[in-house]
């Protein structure tokens, strides 16, 4: 070896060896007793591996990605647009007031004197009963070790002392006050100790079980999902539409540019002469309702006896560009006078599922309108709202500014449906969020798999025109609820005009369509209804086979005006609600048919197009 040689290799030796000591030295006095442990040069080698492979991933992917790596975080989520928010309207807050801040300051100091004389009374016995509990802060390390219970209490207390604040101010009108609610909550649950390597016991013990290749791993998924725009939940390789999820046998028995229909084969000798038709909402896949055969609701109702079709709506494309919702109301006329025809029956029941149901009553309406409201013996609504005076957290992104910013994203006329996980992902953020921030990229782990995870980041792009349009026309504007205030295809839309008998099902803890907003449909029919409401939410409150033996269901006959005086009067049962609907279903329209000829789709003489769950739900 040449002098010259030599000398690079002692260079490089000692830039790693700097290294490892470095990273190590960065951990090891946040752990009890790691700082005392003398280092092993294995070890250190080790640790300068771990901090070379950060280095080496970090600056191929800046090199790889210049120039692009704003869009990705805006695709991923940036919450910079909420600490905006809460910083332009911090000001309504008494947090500057000397008042305000030594109330904090003596609070504070009195819950670190009362922690810290708890851990000097209770050495060597088990860890303090602590004052404030948050499950992100349920593991022992949080609460064994002074400094961790220290900074996770205080953080709680801060946070709780600001979200306080914020409900008490004063001066904001109603809109901006929830808006401010909401970005508090955000940048609070930022903030929290759990998300930062430094201050998260949990990771510091794995890095340092590791020597860091928790922290190498979780980089390379954390650019693995900057450079597809979207945070991962699950392995993406585990499922596959058609293989292990969507696997209801059927066909596709009509197709036109913005949805396929498909039909289910019967596993019943006999069926219900009335079919029932499915809308799922377009901002998603339609086989939320086909999971798997155990989650499957499309499957069941198979099994109930009922001739089931689904639609399937193209992901928006640059084909797209003018489609507003004119055109989704007449698809849903349309798959329902297709099925009609088909079976040669005079009417359909139709399920509504979110927007789609939405759309559904303003379907109807015009129906109804138009002398043709028999077409529908009977709507069932999944978490569907007409009046969104109510509407929850999804409102506080809907203003002006926000719908701008939204058409500024637009591309080839449509949104990018990563756009709108993120929307969704920020209502919850805390469990779809930053838990699989501390998971996936501070602890390295690998991701589960999990098919209602896999469905929810299965993200499909919306028409531009129609989605500024239901924004600003429903969410700002609330004017579905007004009577001919809008019209569709050339109808004008007033729904109580809708005398369809109804199910209205709205889940207990939705989020995204609480049941406060769900209820008042009822306030808007002409004809006879029933409200069930269903325990969980927007989605585990609508996929809830029997068989799962989870949650409950309330129901109330009464006349009663208010949600609150429903739930005064209501009878809980306990288990799935897809009995009940079953049962209002067949009253409707009990008579049955063999099920034979087209009741079998690809029969003998039946041309179809494709097998379920076809191409649509395929395409991105």
């Amino acid at each position: 070896m040449t002098d010259k040689a030599l000398t690079d290799s002692v260079v490089f030796e000692d830039l790693f060896r700097q290294q490892g000591e470095a990273m190590r030295a960065m951990f090891a006095p946040l752990m009890p007793g790691a700082e005392t442990t003398v280092p092993d040069p294995a070890d250190l080698q080790h640790w300068a591996m771990s901090a070379a492979k950060l280095q080496k991933m970090w600056l191929d992917f800046s090199a790889e990605q210049s120039g692009h790596v704003e869009p990705m975080l805006a695709r991923m989520g940036d919450i910079g647009k909420w600490t905006q928010l809460f910083v332009s309207m911090a000001g309504q807050l008494p947090i500057a007031q000397a008042e305000t801040q030594t109330r904090l300051w003596n609070d504070g100091m009195a819950l670190w004197t009362s922690l810290l004389d708890q851990f000097a009374a209770g050495e060597g016995t088990e860890a303090p009963a602590l004052p404030r509990k948050d499950r992100r802060f349920a593991d022992k390390r949080w609460q064994e070790q002074p400094a961790f219970a220290l900074i996770h209490q205080t953080y709680l207390f801060l946070a709780e002392k600001l979200q306080q604040m914020v409900q008490d101010a004063q001066g904001l009108s109603p809109e901006r006050k929830e808006q401010l609610v909401f970005a508090t909550k955000v940048v609070t649950d930022a903030l929290s100790p759990a998300n930062f390597p430094l201050t998260n016991p949990v990771v510091i013990e794995r890095t340092m079980e590791t020597r860091g290749e928790n922290l190498v791993k979780g980089v390379e998924h954390l650019l693995g999902d900057l450079r597809k725009g979207q945070l991962t939940h699950t392995d993406p390789n585990a499922f596959e539409v058609g293989r292990n999820i969507a696997m209801t046998p059927g066909k596709v028995v009509h197709e036109t540019p913005l949805f396929q229909l498909i039909q289910y084969t019967p596993t019943t000798d006999e069926v219900f002469e009335t079919p029932l038709l499915i809308f799922p909402p377009w901002i998603n896949r339609f086989y939320i309702l086909d999971l798997n055969p155990q989650k499957s609701f499309i499957r069941w109702a198979v099994a109930q006896g009922l001739s089931v079709f689904v639609v399937s709506w193209k992901s928006a494309d640059s084909s797209m560009t003018d489609v507003v919702w004119d055109d989704y109301i007449r698809a849903q006329i349309e798959a329902i006078d297709h099925v009609r025809n088909r079976l040669k029956v005079p009417a359909v029941h139709a399920i509504g599922y979110c927007v789609a149901g939405t759309t559904l009553a303003a379907t109807l309406a015009i129906l109804a309108r138009r002398g043709e409201a028999e077409k529908v013996a009977s709507a069932t609504f999944f978490t569907a709202q007409v009046d969104f005076a109510d509407a929850g957290d999804l409102r506080n992104f809907i203003d002006d500014a926000q719908i701008k910013m939204l058409e500024n994203l637009s591309t080839d006329g449509y949104i990018d449906g990563r756009y709108m996980a993120v929307t969704f992902n920020a209502l919850r953020g805390s469990d779809l969020i930053w838990n699989y921030v501390i998971n996936n990229y501070l602890l390295g782990e690998d991701y589960p798999a999990f098919d209602l995870l896999h469905w929810n980041g299965d993200t499909t792009n919306l028409p531009s025109k129609w989605h500024r349009a239901y924004l600003s026309d429903l969410y700002r504007d609330n004017k579905l609820v007004i009577p001919d205030a809008m019209e569709a295809d050339g109808t004008p839309i007033d729904l109580r005009r809708i005398a369809t008998p109804c199910y209205i099902q709205a889940g207990r803890e939705d989020h995204i369509a609480p049941p406060q907003s769900v209820w008042k449909l009822t306030r808007h029919l002409a004809g006879d209804w029933r409200f069930v409401l269903a325990g969980s939410g927007h989605i585990a409150g609508v996929v809830n086979p029997p068989e799962a033996g989870k949650y409950q269901y309330w129901l109330n006959p009464g006349n009663t005006a208010t949600l609150e005086q429903f739930i005064e009067g209501a009878t809980e049962t306990k288990g799935s609600w897809w009995p009940n609907w079953a049962e209002w279903i067949a009253d409707r329209a009990p008579a049955k048919v063999a099920a034979k000829g087209k009741r079998i789709p690809g029969g003998k003489g039946d041309r179809t197009i494709e097998d379920a769950p076809g191409r649509y739900v395929r395409t991105r």
